[in-house]
């Protein structure tokens, strides 16, 4: 019998860095704790020290195609500026 997979979501989060807009994509099961992580310090190193919002964000069956879609999102700077409108 096949185990119940558990939702993963694909997030890009986006904050004003004194004028340049920075995104960081990341992966996670709760997007609403993984958010309160970022904000409060304690996501990626990369995120520390800033306020982070939510632009985008999709749902996904496994993990394992969430982080398939990080990875291509990762790449995707095009995209990433459209979501800050820069």
């Amino acid at each position: 019998m096949r185990q119940p997979t558990t939702p993963c979501y694909v997030y890009v989060l986006g904050t004003d860095d004194g004028g340049a807009m920075r995104t960081y994509v990341g992966w996670t099961t709760d997007l609403n704790s993984r958010l309160a992580a970022h904000n409060s310090g304690k996501g990626a190193k990369s995120t520390r020290g800033r306020q982070w919002t939510l632009l985008y964000a999709e749902r996904h069956l496994n993990r394992s195609d969430a982080m398939s879609r990080e990875w291509h999102l990762k790449r995707d700077r095009p995209f990433r500026r459209q979501l800050t409108g820069t």
